[in-house]
């Protein structure tokens, strides 16, 4: 069989009935991406405020993680974070859509980037910068914004869904200098060394080699430990990074912050504590922002408590 038979076929694999919702779903947000940014912000506000009203499972993971991360707050303060999350989880669709298909000057006018001068000073060591993040519902307007002002690789986790898949790496890939799948340790490497920017967001559940237990919010969760390997084997610069929509559809303020000093130290463990130290910290500025449906707390061990269970 022929390379272009191939890729007709996998092509047609692609048009299965299983993935038309995708299909729907993917050409609605194309439809929609050029209309004005605050009736997207309303729109997204609305389908949040019906998600989270449904019987849906990631409904309970959220609630759960908020009960299990912010125990202090009273029922009610937690569900109104609960609330308020799926409509950021409602807005992040749209600016997906955005971060895919928005000029570079839409973008630039919605992004304000703090910090420039840490990545250039970071960039003139000549050992390549990591721009450390994580998964906050506003995380595609984070990487975009970087591309629209630096050439920026930006690693991502693949999806199972071929065609999401699809859209992913050839949208991440048109914006930024490369799409880099999570396990491509080689690209990335390759990236660093070649002094580049890299966009990386270690922070959720991980329990392949490399892995140990780091607390986030008091509680071990299974975390990837490889940052500070990393930075180690390739002398890049690692500096975080955390984007916040404002209020009011004033747009995003991202903040690139200073280069972490003593990083990597002799403990992937201790470094992976204190990146979870600084989510922890933004977290509790945003904390409607942070991505609380994602499944954090689970062990390496058969041991460990099933947190979700109902």
């Amino acid at each position: 069989m022929s390379t272009n038979d191939k890729r007709q076929n996998s092509f047609r694999q692609l048009l299965h009935p299983r993935y038309w919702p995708t299909w729907l779903a993917l050409g609605a947000l194309r439809v929609l991406e050029p209309l004005p940014y605050p009736f997207l912000l309303w729109l997204g506000r609305a389908i949040g405020a019906v998600l989270v009203r449904l019987p849906l499972e990631f409904v309970h993971i959220a609630r759960r993680n908020l009960e299990l991360c912010l125990p202090e707050l009273s029922r009610e303060e937690r569900e109104r974070i609960l609330r308020a999350h799926f409509q950021s989880v409602g807005i992040g669709l749209f600016e997906t859509a955005i971060a895919w298909w928005s000029s570079d000057a839409r973008i630039l006018k919605l992004t304000h980037v703090e910090g420039m001068e840490h990545l250039t000073a970071a960039l003139e060591r000549g050992r390549g910068v990591i721009l450390l993040s994580a998964h906050f519902t506003t995380l595609e307007m984070g990487g975009r914004a970087l591309c629209a002002r630096i050439e920026t690789n930006i690693m991502y986790r693949p999806t199972n869904n071929p065609v999401l898949e699809r859209f992913l790496a050839r949208n991440r890939g048109r914006k930024a200098k490369r799409a880099i799948p999570r396990d491509d340790v080689r690209t990335l490497i390759a990236a660093l060394k070649a002094n580049e920017a890299v966009w990386y967001a270690p922070d959720q559940s991980y329990r392949k080699k490399g892995a140990e237990m780091v607390p986030f919010f008091g509680i071990p969760a299974a975390t990837n430990t490889a940052t500070s390997r990393i930075a180690r084997m390739t002398g890049a610069a690692v500096l975080p990074y955390f984007p916040e929509r404002l209020p009011g559809g004033r747009g995003y303020r991202l903040v690139i912050q200073p280069m972490l000093q003593n990083f990597p130290s002799d403990s992937p463990y201790e470094d992976a504590r204190t990146f979870n130290a600084l989510i922890e910290e933004h977290v509790r500025k945003v904390p409607d922002q942070y991505l609380w449906i994602h499944r954090r707390f689970k062990g390496l061990s058969a041991d460990y408590p099933d947190y979700y269970r109902r």
